[in-house]
C-alpha cells in the first residue's frame, strides 16, 4: 500500500471517530494485523506516515498489505475484547499471539452429573461445569490428575452408577475410589469428595485437612477404624505435597506472577501460581511474533490471551515489565472477574524478588529447550551426513523413502512408502498400495509393482520418456519430490527385484539412489557393490534407517490388517448392487442372517427400509 495514494488519505478521512479495531489484509485477504485504537483515524494515519518512524516488523507488514478496514466498537474496553477475539481467531503474522497449535487443555468438573468425572478436555463451554486452567500442555494435565487420583478416591469410570452392582473394581480396594457403584458412598458422601478436589485445584487446602480431620475423627468415634486409616492417610498425602509448595509469602494472597525470556521471534512466558501465599503450580508458554516487539507489548499480549481463557483470574498479577495499555487491560480483567484486579510492577522488596525469581527461571528453562532442540537438529544433520558417507551419496539424504509388503500367504497384499524428511518421519507424506497384479507369495514381484507405480510419477520431471504416473496410487495428485535415498526393507533379493524396475523404466540409481536393509543383521546392500555395509551400533545413521525401515513395517502391517478385517467382516450382500451398510444392517436386523435374507419372499424384502421390487429381486438372484 502506498502511503502517499490519494484514495488512502480519503478513506482515512471517512474514518469515524471513534474507538474501534483495525484490520490490514494482504492481496488474498488474509489478515496480517489487528490493532485497537481509541480513535481510529489517529492510529491509522501513523500507518502511513513516515515509515521510517514505524518498527521495521509493521513496515514490512505495511508493504504487504493490499487493503485495510475497521470495525466501530463503544469504547476502547470493548475494542479490547474484539481485538482478542480477532487474533485468535485469524492467528495474524504480524501479531504477537499466544502459541496455540490446536486449543489449550483443561481439567473439567461437570457439576450437574449426581456423580461427576475429573477429566481432561479442549473445549470450554458455558455448561455451568468447573473448569481449571488452561495448562500449557497435556502432560502439565495428566501430572496433575495423577496427583488429584492419588490424593482423593473418585471415580475414574465411565459407567453410570446405580449403586446395585454386585461388587466394587480393584480402585475400590486400594483406596483410590469410595466406590458409589455398590452403594458405599451415597451421593452426597461423593459429592463430598468432590468438593475436596475443587478446593484443592483452588488452591485451598487447609480447609479440605479440616473436613478430612473431622471425618476422621467421626468415623474412629463410630468405631469405624478402617475408614479412619484411609483418611488418616489420605490427610498425610496431602500433606505432604502442600509441604512442598513453597511459601513466598506471608499474607497470605493470590496473584500471578508473570515473566519472560526472549528469543528471536519466539518469547519464553513463565507464570507462577501463588495460592494463599503459598506456590502451588508453574507453567509456561510461548508467544510467537515477538520480533522487535517492546517487551511489554509482549506481556501485554500473553496476560490478555491468557487470562480470556482462563478459569480463575487473581485479584493481584505481578509482570516483569509495564503493560502498554496497562490501566485498560487491568479494567478489563476486573470485568472478567466480576472483583477489583490490580497489575503491578513491584520495584524493590519482597514482590521484585518474586518477579526476579520467575524471570531467572523464564531464561533457565527457555535455554533449557533451546539446547535440547539444537542438540536434537544436530543429532539429525549427523545422522544425515553419515548415511551420505556411508553410502557414498551424491547428495544429502534429506528424503528417505522406505518401502516394505505385508501379506499373509500372498493374501490382502499390500505395501507401504514412508517419508523420513531430514531425519524426522513426514506422515503427511506416507501412502499405501493395494496389490493388484500379483498372486500368491511373490514378495519381489509385489516390491516391483509398488516401486514402478510410484517412480512412474518422476519420469516427467527426471526428463525421461515424457511418462507420468498410472494415477493409482495417488489419488488426484502427482508425486513431484525425488527422493535422496529409495530405501528397501529387504537382502539382495529384493534390491535386485527393484534394480530391475530402475533399468526397465530408464531411471539411474545416481539420480535416485538406492539401497536396501536386511533385518538380520542390520546389513545395507547397494546396487553393484558386493559387500554389504554395517553402520556402527550407536551411529545416528543406523538410528534413522532403522527408525525408517520399522515404520515402513508398521504401517504396512497396520493397512493390511484393516484390509484383512474388512474381507472378513464382508458377508454375501455386499456383493449386491444397490446394497449398502445401510441397507445391509436393515436386512440383517430383520432377517438375521444371510440365510434368512435368503430364504425370505419378495413380499417380506419389499418391507425392508429402501428395498424396492427391484431390488428384492435382484437380491433373490444373486443370493
Amino acid at each position: 500500500m502506498d502511503p502517499r495514494d490519494s484514495a488512502i488519505a480519503e478513506r482515512l478521512k471517512a474514518a469515524p471517530q471513534s474507538p474501534g479495531v483495525y484490520l490490514f489484509k494482504d492481496a488474498k485477504g488474509k489478515v496480517l494485523y489487528v490493532g485497537k485504537a481509541a480513535v481510529l483515524p489517529n492510529r491509522l494515519r501513523n500507518y502511513f506516515g513516515k515509515q521510517e518512524n514505524l518498527p521495521y516488523k509493521i513496515q514490512r507488514m505495511v508493504r504487504r498489505a493490499a487493503d485495510f478496514e475497521w470495525l466501530v466498537t463503544d469504547s476502547v474496553s470493548e475494542a479490547l475484547i474484539l481485538e482478542n477475539t480477532l487474533i485468535k481467531h485469524h492467528k495474524p503474522p504480524y501479531n504477537t499471539r499466544l502459541r496455540d497449535d490446536k486449543t489449550y487443555p483443561y481439567i473439567k468438573i461437570d457439576l450437574k452429573e449426581d456423580f461427576p468425572l475429573v477429566y481432561f478436555t479442549r473445549r470450554v463451554e458455558n455448561d455451568g461445569a468447573r473448569y481449571f486452567g488452561p495448562f500449557a500442555s497435556a502432560g502439565s494435565v495428566r501430572q496433575t490428575l495423577d496427583l488429584l487420583k492419588k490424593l482423593f478416591p473418585y471415580r475414574s469410570c465411565t459407567k453410570v452408577i446405580t449403586g446395585t452392582d454386585a461388587r466394587p473394581c480393584l480402585e475400590y480396594f486400594i483406596g483410590r475410589c469410595v466406590a458409589p457403584c455398590t452403594g458405599y458412598a451415597s451421593k452426597e458422601e461423593y459429592r463430598e469428595v468432590i468438593n475436596q478436589v475443587l478446593l484443592f485445584l483452588d488452591g485451598k487446602t487447609e480447609p479440605v485437612l479440616t473436613r478430612l480431620n473431622e471425618q476422621m475423627e467421626r468415623a474412629a468415634e463410630e468405631l469405624r477404624y478402617e475408614r479412619a486409616a484411609l483418611l488418616r492417610d489420605q490427610i498425610k498425602a496431602i500433606q505432604g505435597v502442600t509441604e512442598e509448595q513453597k511459601v513466598v509469602s506471608l499474607r497470605r494472597e493470590d496473584m500471578d506472577v508473570v515473566a519472560m525470556a526472549r528469543a528471536g521471534d519466539e518469547a519464553w512466558v513463565e507464570v507462577f501460581f501463588i495460592r494463599g501465599g503459598k506456590l502451588t503450580g508453574r507453567d509456561h508458554f510461548t508467544m510467537d511474533g515477538t520480533e522487535e516487539e517492546p517487551p511489554g507489548r509482549v506481556l501485554e499480549g500473553f496476560v490478555r490471551q491468557f487470562y480470556d481463557r482462563a478459569s480463575f483470574i487473581p485479584p493481584e498479577v505481578l509482570v516483569e515489565h509495564p503493560l502498554e495499555d496497562q490501566a485498560l487491560v487491568a479494567e478489563w480483567l476486573a470485568k472478567c472477574r466480576n472483583g477489583r484486579v490490580s497489575i503491578h510492577v513491584p520495584r524493590r522488596g519482597e514482590r521484585r524478588r518474586l518477579v526476579q525469581l520467575v524471570a531467572e527461571n523464564a531464561v533457565q528453562r527457555q535455554r533449557a529447550a533451546s539446547v535440547k532442540l539444537h542438540a536434537g537438529q544436530e543429532a539429525q544433520e549427523r545422522a544425515v551426513r553419515e548415511l551420505q558417507d556411508a553410502l557414498s551419496l551424491p547428495r544429502p539424504p534429506r528424503r528417505v523413502e522406505c518401502y516394505d509388503i505385508s501379506n499373509i500367504q500372498g493374501s490382502d497384499s499390500v505395501g507401504s512408502m514412508v517419508v523420513c524428511q531430514d531425519a524426522r518421519p513426514q506422515p503427511s507424506s506416507y501412502r499405501r498400495f493395494k496389490i493388484k497384479s500379483v498372486e500368491g507369495v511373490d514378495d519381489y514381484s509385489m516390491m516391483q509393482e509398488m516401486l514402478r507405480r510410484r517412480l512412474k510419477y518422476l519420469l516427467p520431471v527426471l526428463g525421461i520418456g515424457g511418462q507420468e504416473g498410472d494415477g493409482a496410487a495417488q489419488p488426484g495428485g502427482k508425486w513431484t519430490e525425488v527422493p535422496d535415498l529409495v530405501l528397501i526393507d529387504g537382502g539382495r533379493g529384493h534390491l535386485s527385484a527393484v534394480l530391475q524396475v530402475f533399468l526397465e523404466l530408464g531411471i539411474s540409481t545416481e539420480r535416485v539412489p538406492l539401497a536396501s536393509l536386511a533385518k538380520q543383521e542390520e546389513e545395507l546392500f547397494l546396487p553393484n557393490v558386493p559387500e554389504s555395509i554395517r553402520l556402527p551400533r550407536n551411529s545416528p545413521a543406523r538410528f534413522l534407517v532403522q527408525r525408517a525401515r520399522d515404520e515402513a513395517h508398521r504401517f504396512a502391517i497396520t493397512f493390511h490388517r484393516e484390509r484383512r478385517s474388512k474381507r472378513q467382516t464382508r458377508s454375501a450382500l455386499d456383493e449386491v448392487k444397490g446394497i449398502g451398510p445401510a441397507r445391509r444392517r436393515f436386512l440383517l436386523t430383520r432377517f438375521g442372517t444371510v440365510q434368512g435374507v435368503k430364504s425370505a419372499s419378495l413380499e417380506d424384502l419389499t418391507t425392508v427400509p429402501g428395498v424396492t421390487r427391484d431390488l428384492a429381486q435382484k437380491l433373490k438372484e444373486q443370493l
